[in-house]
């Protein structure tokens, strides 16, 4: 399994190049990838989201939330906000459901980054 950021599921769609945009073109076609609850979030919250891309999305499994996650995230971001970098709620919503579930992460957003270099967060 490997988790997918907003990021690069929308160059994805945009037929964007980039090796993200190849990764995620593998995992799809191999069944791997996962989506984190706040990237479906973010992607449905478009409504503009062409049907076809409704409907891809609607068959990606979404990584499930563990007990003390809300508590792991203040802890994560508040680590990362201490070393002066910046903490979207959102990127630590999904940083810590892929530390949680010990899967890599597909992004073209560079400040996922801190939350490797704090967290443990993997980047693929």
């Amino acid at each position: 399994m490997i988790a997918c950021d907003t990021s690069s599921l929308l160059a994805y769609f945009a037929n964007l190049e980039g090796s993200d945009v190849v990764a995620v073109d593998e995992c799809l076609k191999q069944n791997a990838l996962v989506l984190p609850p706040p990237v479906l979030a973010e992607l449905l919250s478009d409504s503009d989201l062409p049907k076809p891309l409704f409907s891809l999305i609607e068959k990606i499994p979404i990584l499930g939330l563990t007990d003390g996650f809300w508590q792991r995230t203040g802890v994560l971001r508040a680590k990362v906000l201490a070393k002066g970098f910046k903490s979207r709620l959102a990127d630590a919503l999904i940083a810590q459901v892929c530390i949680d579930h010990d899967v890599s992460l597909i992004t073209r957003d560079r400040d996922f980054r801190h939350y490797a270099s704090v967290g443990g967060l993997k980047l693929f």
